[in-house]
């Protein structure tokens, strides 16, 4: 079994093709029509990645999705009919994974589900030994030397890290870092992260680990060799 994925579609037909297909290739599937009880389902049955639609009766894709990451990081793949580009920013900032526009072939939701199952799992030993961070310590070991990391700078590093390869908005890096909803532009976590940069290149100024998406946000991820 690869995995179990929870297909949250109102198309009763797409549905079940979707099912069909990623049964085929070794998952374990469930549906439902409404996106009501879908975050409740994800808490009570933890399935390993969410093909969620966008368009949804009783509570929409984006609703979902937001109520979702408030308290799992469960991949997150959106399907919509809505290409419009704010739509794709809406739901990258609430946390979306990855996007698949309808009409779409059964098989690219298959080889996406699989390629975002393989991301969220990809944990490179040579990673690992690149940095290691002991959060109970407040500690980051970058190539063996410590990082002096600010209590942002820490809480910064440490979000990013944990999801490598997954995009956070200024907007998630300010509600996670200032959790008492204190005022705090997005320039102000331009500045921590540019410090954290700067300290990151002064031991590896061959490695960059913390990559600006422009309009975006920031997002982990270790060079490629």
């Amino acid at each position: 079994m690869n995995g179990t994925v929870l297909i949250v579609e109102d198309e009763e037909k797409l549905a079940r093709l979707l099912a069909d297909y990623l049964e085929q290739s070794g998952y374990r599937t469930f549906c439902m029509g409404s996106g009501r009880n879908a975050a409740a389902l994800v808490q009570t049955s933890t399935p390993d990645i969410v093909l969620l639609d966008l368009m949804l009766p009783e509570k929409d894709g984006l609703d979902v999705c937001k109520e979702i990451r408030s308290f799992s990081a469960v991949p997150i793949i959106m399907i919509t009919a809505r290409i419009e580009e704010i739509d794709r920013l809406l739901g990258l900032e609430l946390g979306a994974d990855d996007y698949i526009c309808k009409p779409f072939s059964p098989r690219e939701v298959v080889a996406r589900v699989k390629a975002v199952l393989r991301r969220s799992s990809e944990k490179p030993t040579s990673a690992t030994k690149l940095l290691q961070i002991n959060e109970l310590c407040h500690s980051a070991c970058l190539q063996g030397c410590q990082l002096e990391l600010t209590a942002v700078e820490f809480k910064l590093l440490c979000l990013l890290h944990s999801t490598p390869g997954r995009i956070y908005t200024r907007s998630q890096l300010m509600d996670r870092i200032y959790p008492d909803i204190r005022v705090v532009s997005e320039r102000t976590i331009d500045s921590h992260v540019k410090k954290l940069r700067k300290k990151i290149a002064a031991i590896t100024p061959d490695k960059e680990l913390i990559h600006a998406v422009y309009g975006i946000g920031y997002k982990f991820e270790y060079n490629r060799d």
